[in-house]
């Protein structure tokens, strides 16, 4: 599947404004806003927030480069052009563990 594909199985983000994801102090460190552009990103990191229950680690980070799709070799070979899919790939390389906040 591609990334719209996955998309299009994913719960509607229609009732969000943002998405952050926290570290373990409860600190911002990511925020995906509900703007052109980025609804892409927040509907995938929403759908990894219900079945992960709010968890970014080294699993849940597979997962979404997994529905990142076609996306992810453009991310690997061009550092920051997809903050999004960089974020996944650095906690699931660290082993990191964030927690995933969607706010209405």
């Amino acid at each position: 599947m591609n990334f719209q594909d996955y998309l299009n199985t994913f719960p509607s983000i229609d009732h969000l404004s943002r998405l952050d994801v926290c570290d373990e102090q409860g600190n911002v460190i990511h925020t995906i806003p509900a703007v052109a552009g980025k609804l892409g990103s927040l509907k995938l990191y929403h759908a990894l927030a219900r079945q992960f229950d709010g968890k970014l680690n080294a699993q849940s980070a597979t997962q979404g480069i997994e529905w990142f799709a076609e996306h992810v070799a453009d991310a690997q070979a061009n550092s920051g052009k997809h903050p999004n899919i960089d974020l996944l790939l650095h906690v699931q390389q660290q082993g990191l563990n964030y927690r995933l906040v969607s706010h209405s």
